[in-house]
Order: C-alpha cells, then sequence, then structure tokens
C-alpha cells in the first residue's frame, strides 16, 4: 500500500486560514511535516498527542520516518505557498512516485509580490536560486526577459543578485523585494535601483521581482574583434569573428549542452557562445595565468557570466569533476594535440564533437590522424581565407552515438 500524503500550502501569516477540507484533514490527521518555521505557524492547529517529522536539510532523515509511519495513516505536510512550486510536493513526488498526494496550495512568494505590487504576472520568467547555481538566472539576463521572478536562499539575496548583475552590466532592471509576505506584522515591500539594492541588507524570506527599464539590448551576433581586449602587444591572438562563427557552427551549439573551449585566451569561443546559445554549460581551459584576468575583464564587459574558467595545464587537468563535454573548441594545443584528442576522445559524450581551427598542414593532419587513432569520425574540413591573413582549416571529429 502506498503512502498517502495531504500537502497543505501556507504563507507567513501566523494566523493561518485553510479551507474547511484542508482543516478537518488536520483535525483527523496523527502524523504531521513541515520545517521549524512551519510548525510554529501551525502548532494551535495540531491535535493533542500528534507525531511531527521536521523537515531540515539533507531531506533523507525525514522520508526514512515518513517510510516508519503505517500506510494507512496519511501523513499532513505543511510547505510554503503553492507546493509543486518548486515546492515540497515535488520532491515526494520524485522520491515516492506512486504515494498518493492530496493537495491544498497557497498563492506563491511571487504570486504575492505580484499582488502587493499591482503587477500583471503572466510574463514573469521564473527563476528559483534556492539552492541552486546562477545559470537559469544568467540565461534569463542574456536573453534578455522583460519581467524576472526570483527565489532566494541565503547565498543568492537580493544584494548579490543586485551585484552580479551590475557587474555584469545588467544595470536596467528596477528591482521589487518581498519579505515575509503574508505576515502582516513583518511584511514589507520595497523598490530599488540595483545600486541601492547592492547596498542593503534583507530578511532572508524574501523573493524579488526584476522589471527591465525599456527594452532590453540583444548580443550581437558575431561580437566585432575590436570589443575584445587583447593579450599585450598580441592583438592577433584571438579567433577573428568569421572563424569564430563558422567553428560554433561546426560544434552545433544549438543541440549541446556542455562546450569545452581549451586555450581560451581572449575568451572570445566563450563569450561568443555563452551570448548566442546560453543554455550551455561552458568550461574554459588556459595555461597563461595572464589570460584569466583577460576572461573575467572581457566576460563582464560583453555581459557574459556563467561560464567556469579552470587555469593550468589541460593535460594536467583533473576532469572527472566537470560535465562531460559533448561540443569541444581546441583553440590551443602547446603541441601535444595527439595527446590532448585521445584524452578528449575518453571524456567526449556519445554523439559529441570536437573542432579545431588548423592553421598548418602539420596541425591538420596530426588532428585528422589522431581522432581516427581515437576511434572519432572525421568530417570533411572547411578550408577558409579571410582578408590577408593566413587560410584556416576548419576541422571536426565526432563521437558515434551510443546504440539504442
Amino acid at each position: 500500500m502506498s503512502q498517502s500524503f495531504i500537502v497543505i500550502g501556507l504563507d507567513d501569516s501566523p494566523a493561518p486560514q485553510f479551507a474547511p477540507e484542508a482543516m478537518r484533514a488536520i483535525g483527523n490527521a496523527r502524523v504531521f511535516s513541515g520545517g521549524t518555521r512551519h510548525r510554529a505557524i501551525v502548532a494551535p492547529l495540531l491535535p493533542p498527542g500528534s507525531r511531527w517529522i521536521n523537515i531540515g536539510a539533507p531531506v533523507d532523515q525525514a522520508f526514512a520516518s515518513y517510510a516508519e509511519v503505517d500506510a494507512r495513516q496519511p501523513i499532513v505536510v505543511f510547505a510554503s505557498g503553492d507546493p509543486l512550486f518548486y515546492g515540497f510536493a515535488c520532491t515526494i513526488r520524485k522520491r515516492l512516485p506512486q504515494a498518493d498526494i492530496r493537495l491544498y496550495p497557497a498563492f506563491n512568494s511571487l504570486q504575492l509580490l505580484a499582488h502587493r505590487l499591482l503587477m500583471p504576472y503572466g510574463d514573469m520568467r521564473i527563476v528559483s536560486l534556492t539552492g541552486r547555481p546562477w545559470k537559469e538566472f544568467d540565461r534569463a539576463l542574456i536573453e534578455g526577459a522583460c519581467k524576472i521572478g526570483v527565489l532566494t536562499d541565503l547565498r543568492h539575496t537580493p544584494a548579490a543578485i543586485a551585484r552580479r548583475m551590475l557587474d555584469y552590466g545588467y544595470s536596467h532592471y528596477t528591482m521589487y523585494v518581498g519579505e515575509r509576505l503574508g505576515d502582516t506584522s513583518a511584511e514589507r515591500v520595497s523598490r530599488l535601483t540595483l545600486d541601492e539594492a547592492a547596498r542593503s541588507d534583507f530578511d532572508r524570506l524574501c523573493c524579488l521581482l526584476l522589471q527591465a527599464d525599456g527594452q532590453p539590448a540583444q548580443p550581437p551576433f558575431g561580437i566585432p574583434d575590436e570589443r575584445f581586449a587583447h593579450l599585450p602587444g598580441r592583438p592577433g591572438m584571438i579567433t577573428k569573428r568569421p572563424i569564430r562563427l563558422l567553428a560554433l557552427s561546426a560544434l552545433e551549439l544549438p543541440f549541446r549542452r556542455v562546450l569545452w573551449d581549451i586555450g581560451f585566451c581572449t575568451g572570445s569561443i566563450s563569450i561568443e557562445a555563452r551570448l548566442q546559445f546560453p543554455h550551455l554549460d561552458i568550461v574554459a581551459f588556459e595555461v597563461r595565468p595572464e589570460c584569466e584576468e583577460l576572461m573575467r575583464h572581457n566576460a563582464q564587459v560583453l555581459g557574459a557570466p556563467g561560464i567556469t574558467v579552470r587555469m593550468g595545464d589541460f593535460m594536467k587537468t583533473d576532469l572527472n569533476e566537470l560535465p562531460r563535454p559533448d561540443a569541444v573548441f581546441i583553440g590551443g594545443h602547446g603541441g601535444q594535440l595527439h595527446d590532448m584528442v585521445a584524452r578528449l576522445a575518453r571524456h567526449l559524450e556519445p554523439g559529441g564533437c570536437l573542432v579545431l581551427n588548423a592553421v598548418s598542414a602539420q596541425s591538420a593532419d596530426c588532428f585528422v590522424q589522431s581522432a581516427r587513432q581515437a576511434g572519432l569520425a572525421v568530417a570533411p574540413p572547411m578550408h577558409v581565407s579571410i582578408d590577408r591573413y593566413n587560410p584556416i582549416d576548419v576541422l571536426k571529429a565526432l563521437r558515434p552515438a551510443a546504440r539504442i
């Protein structure tokens, strides 16, 4: 028999009001669950002698306790807002897909904030930073979302979010912050510039809404070479815009998940890819220490947050902690192209590809032979000549897709 749950949403009101059906479920239950804050709110409603299972991080202990409960006895779980909106009902469904779940949702925090502002929210892009990385938030900024609702946590605070936006040039937003929404004695709603938000402190129970001031500018398709800062005295050390776009096309990035950029130098490949395909996870490698600051500067000036940088010799870097790539651009190999291709072939996802811009016949031959020895299929090369620069072969090798 599957365990049954009754999941009841609530806000931060110290005197919550529930539907009659939810009140009857509370009155008939003997096992309850929720966070410490939830217990303080609903304690007066719990029947005498009832059991409370606390939900904390990690949630394994709570689910171990649920397994001890007689399946004929439903467990009443209190959760914040709408339990299916990045909420605990989603966790139950993931952990116990056969469980019977009945829901009594409340408004989620972003809905409450929009209500307080009398702001229509049907066009709001929603991002959760609660225990999550910056990736989807960065993507919303790069894609020019005009209205972004954000769920925060102790690390991704409104101040930290504002500082990140200012660092990468996304200053054309107004921030609205809702604190302790639903608690009439402590609720606060603020309208701030990003500069004000970056210098402010907020209650840990908050969410925010970002409203663009006008239509956000879209990144150019093909960033002009002169917009990148270069290595001192070496302005030619960059993958030129036409070649850069050809290489990105060869990598088939609209259909990829993880791009590795080896030998990033100015960061032109990584930054262009980040702005054009913000769904990607991008890891950029470089051995020259001076390029780390170059990447940081160019990424900030051009508005490309979220690129993971790994400094040091690629051939000595521990790759096991990184997401496996399905696209790799080899911008530099330090004379180790054969060994590099062999190593990459071991980490490349099935169906993934390697791309190299070869400026000499020797490197082109080495790439082709190394790829074939590693079991990769070599695509026909693209031979390109731009202005007065040396001709370039855009080379591509693919790992066969896994058989089903």
